[in-house]
């Protein structure tokens, strides 16, 4: 028996679309960093790009538990004394929201060149409303599968 490697030919690649309304922020980010690797697959070809183009919608109303809306990112200008930082909460309150779940996946897929180019397949938007109607994209409701994990 011969193990499968998938070639270009063989990828198929589709449009999802999630709804991050009221969704935990570390839950919706493995979710997509699962279908932006393709791991959900059986095909899955661990050096290939053999995931799908996933839109988050409502980015501005994903949910974060605990005391993580006082966490801050960090990043530095270059210049001496230059570190900057800011609150989830103040990102999120601000001008760009989405900024919060594209960290957050990003963070979840492994650091290499491949990864930098599934990141070009994730579409986040602060709204509801977004460009992509032409692809026809797939609902995933992982609102759903949240509520079933969760304890009461």
């Amino acid at each position: 028996m011969k193990t499968f490697s998938a070639t270009p030919a063989d990828i198929e690649k589709k449009w999802i679309i999630i709804d991050a309304e009221g969704v935990v922020l570390g839950r919706l980010a493995s979710i997509v960093a699962m279908r932006l690797r393709g791991k959900h697959k059986p095909s899955f070809t661990p050096h290939m790009d053999m995931g799908d183009n996933v839109i988050i919608i409502n980015a501005d109303k994903i949910q974060l538990t605990g005391k993580k809306r006082d966490e801050r990112f960090y990043w530095h200008t270059g210049h001496p004394g230059g570190i900057k930082s800011r609150t989830k909460e103040e990102i999120l309150e601000g001008k760009h929201p989405e900024r919060v779940v594209v960290q957050a996946v990003k963070r979840m897929l492994p650091g290499n060149r491949l990864s930098r180019k599934q990141m070009t397949n994730l579409r986040v938007y602060a709204g509801a409303e977004h460009p992509h109607e032409a692809q026809n994209p797939e609902v995933l409701d992982v609102a759903s599968k949240n509520s079933k994990n969760t304890r009461v």
